[in-house]
């Protein structure tokens, strides 16, 4: 079938990107699903940070590519072998294929699949090869097996959650990314307690989350910093008790006076090894620090070395929130459709495929929480 996508033909292009257009909108071949295959009929994609990286070289993949991680749409047709969904049935796309069967998806941790992550860094789909095409013929690669830059895809069963059918799709969109590595990172991850003190560096999409996770933890303070005033509006919005600007020189003398001291917990969601650091300042001995974003993986970090053992400060890495899919995303969208996940505050715009490069420059341009394409 022909469907519009947004193909991405270089890594390491710089802003604005509305000028340079590193994404081209155009018609592709998809083919169909293979064995264990579905075709989904995409209904909203987020426009994440992690689509961002791929466009800035930050974190390279194989191109061409069609981008695209966070989504949400509808199943049309499955292929030869699959059992978890069918026809009709309303999904959430997950960016780690799981396999089920490696060491990592037997332990408990899916998000760390073998196959998925190194599907995932060929750009190809788990079960092998790639289904977009350029008209021409050329093969085209897959974002985290997913690709939801793109009116429809293939995708692999083991990429799909499948969700009720009154869960608006723009909306559960986000909780294929967003939602479950921020509210992740505070349940799965640090494991937060009723009445323990939480603060979270950075207000975009998987922050956000991060500070509806802690409020719906029973966290208090919970704590809101970023370098954008506006991002902190939405934070008040999201749940947080008490805002900070960092760029304010007391902002940690600041923290530590509202936590006692400092808090107990610290959620790092900017992907920049200063702001890991900021976490790990943050927090008072016998704290825990988690950095859930994803700097340039040539970048190193320095951290006091004796608060390890001499104060007992905790540094941990989370991907995708330690979460396991299909039982996550269904546990957060029941927080959500009870009122206690305001994740429709995310979504700060929506857009059309077409405005993809200029969603690129207002992300670059920390102007925005979640844009949201839409389709159809």
């Amino acid at each position: 079938m022909r469907v519009q996508a947004a193909v991405l033909h270089q890594c390491g292009a710089t802003a604005p990107y509305v000028s340079s257009k590193p994404l081209e909108v155009a018609e592709l071949e998809l083919e169909g699903p293979g064995p264990g295959e579905i075709l989904v009929r995409v209904a909203a994609a987020g426009v994440c940070h992690s689509d961002l990286s791929v466009v800035n070289g930050t974190r390279p993949r194989p191109v061409p590519m069609v981008l695209g991680h966070e989504g949400a749409g509808i199943v049309l047709e499955v292929g030869p072998g699959v059992t978890r969904v069918r026809p009709g049935d309303h999904v959430v796309f997950v960016y780690v294929p799981m396999c089920g069967q490696c060491p990592e998806c037997l332990s408990g941790r899916p998000y760390l699949c073998a196959a998925g992550q190194a599907a995932n860094r060929a750009g190809t789909l788990v079960s092998g090869g790639t289904r977009f095409r350029f008209p021409s013929g050329g093969a085209i690669h897959h974002h985290l097996g997913v690709s939801a830059f793109a009116e429809h895809t293939v995708v692999h069963e083991s990429s799909v959650v499948p969700i009720d059918k009154d869960v608006p799709l723009h909306i559960a969109a986000l909780f294929g990314c967003a939602v479950m590595t921020g509210v992740g990172a505070v349940v799965n991850t640090a494991r937060v307690e009723p009445g323990t003190a939480v603060v979270v560096f950075g207000m975009g999409g998987v922050g956000l989350s991060a500070v509806m996770g802690a409020r719906v933890s029973g966290a208090w303070p919970v704590i809101a910093v970023d370098i954008v005033d506006h991002k902190l509006e939405l934070a008040r919005k999201a749940g947080a008790t008490h805002v900070i600007n960092s760029t304010a020189e007391n902002w940690l003398e600041q923290v530590q006076d509202w936590t006692g001291g400092g808090a107990d917990y610290a959620i790092e969601a900017v992907g920049v090894e200063a702001a890991i650091l900021d976490a790990f300042r943050a927090i008072k001995p016998g704290g825990t620090a988690v950095a859930a974003g994803l700097p340039h993986p040539s970048r190193l970090l320095n951290l006091p070395a004796v608060a390890l053992a001499g104060e007992g400060k905790r540094l941990l890495g989370t991907y995708m929130g330690q979460s396991v899919p299909v039982r996550d995303v269904p546990r957060f969208l029941r927080l959500y459709r009870a009122g206690l996940l305001p994740v429709d505050q995310l979504v700060t715009s929506t857009i059309r495929l077409e405005q993809i490069n200029e969603a690129m420059d207002r992300l670059e341009g920390s102007q925005e929480a979640r844009q949201v394409i839409r389709f159809g």
